[in-house]
């Protein structure tokens, strides 16, 4: 029951670290299977889901600094990638453009560290507050706000050139 309830944020989670969603289910089963181990030691301090969030988050940056690997999407991943982005309704200029500019993003989010990636995606796609953030990366409000700041500011530098669009 609580697989079925939370997968579908548990492999957000780990898709917004590495990018990759075959990893990133592969991720949500060690998520899974670690907190049913870890269970014990729910104290219930913070809600579930953010403990659960926090494990995913943290077997993800772990996945990322040990594997090493550089995300790029291509083929199925590219393509679902760009079909979760709203329809055009029919106007095949406004979806090239769209396309173009989620892959602009994606390839900035690239450039920022998996922490810096993580607390932004958290924050802005999952809309997580500081609060939650700090508790599923495990860090205090001060960092989250800090790596917020910083991948905000790297990112507005990278994209600078899609101010005027």
């Amino acid at each position: 029951m609580l697989v079925e309830r939370y997968q579908r944020r548990v492999v957000g989670v780990a898709f917004a670290v590495v990018h990759n969603q075959d990893d990133a289910l592969e991720l949500a089963q060690e998520t899974f299977v670690r907190a049913f181990q870890n269970l014990p030691k729910f104290e219930s301090r913070s809600s579930f889901s953010t403990w659960l969030y926090r494990i995913a988050a943290n077997i993800a940056i772990d996945f990322r600094r040990h594997e090493g690997r550089h995300i790029v999407l291509r083929g199925e991943d590219a393509e679902t990638e760009i079909s979760r982005l709203p329809s055009a309704q029919g106007d095949s200029f406004k979806a090239l453009a769209r396309n173009e500019l989620n892959q602009r993003i994606q390839q900035a989010l690239q450039e920022l560290t998996p922490e810096h990636r993580a607390v932004i995606l958290l924050r802005e796609v999952e809309g997580l507050s500081y609060d939650e953030i700090s508790e599923v990366l495990q860090c205090p409000r001060g960092t989250v706000m800090s790596r917020l700041h910083y991948a905000r500011d790297k990112l507005r530098s990278i994209l600078q050139d899609l101010n005027g669009d």
